[in-house]
């Protein structure tokens, strides 16, 4: 296993990630124990394995969950600015969406950008009973009124840090970290 050499502090290792998985799927399964339709859908990139990681929890739990991936490339407010527009990886949601519990996933929430574009997304896709958010870290900073239903742990850095996360699903194996923030437009 490789680490960055700009990591500059751990927030969770691989325990911690996982019992901030557990302790989401149980949060999500209370509060929906009654509901027949539920959907995790994961934000490319990191949401998506995030959003996986629930599914089976909920789904170890006995659950019926749909798990979907959403590309939010086109709804992102400063797709303009960018000098190298990320790879469109389209959208995958092989459900119906209406009338559904939908939990959008995301592996951080910051400025609640991100959530913003995939809510919009979300909804040209269909009409969900309700949408709801779950994030491994919530970061204070926000610069849109997006709250978290489902938290793993919550931080508050410097503007000159960011959270990274690491999945087993994609990486090979779990955890958040603090490293410096280095803005690019990509």
């Amino acid at each position: 296993m490789t680490q960055p050499p700009d990591k500059l502090r751990q927030l969770l290792d691989a325990a911690g990630v996982a019992r901030c998985l557990d302790e989401i799927a149980a949060a999500i399964d209370a509060r929906w124990k009654n509901e027949a339709r539920i959907a995790l859908v994961g934000v490319y990139r990191r949401g998506v394995p995030f959003a996986r990681a629930l599914t089976e929890r909920l789904r170890a739990r006995g659950r019926e969950v749909d798990f979907g991936k959403i590309d939010i490339t086109q709804y992102r407010d400063d797709l303009q600015t960018m000098k190298v527009v990320p790879k469109l990886e389209g959208s995958d949601l092989g459900f119906d969406l209406d009338d559904a519990v939908v939990i959008l996933c995301d592996e951080v929430i910051y400025t609640a950008r991100t959530s913003r574009a995939a809510l919009e997304e979300l909804l040209d896709f269909g009409r969900p009973r309700c949408v709801q958010f779950a994030v491994l870290v919530d970061r204070a900073g926000r610069e849109l009124p997006l709250q978290p239903d489902y938290v793993g742990i919550r931080v508050d850095l410097p503007a000159e840090e960011r959270v990274s996360v690491r999945f087993a699903d994609g990486d090979g194996w779990d955890e958040v970290f603090v490293r410096p923030w280095q803005k690019t437009n990509a």
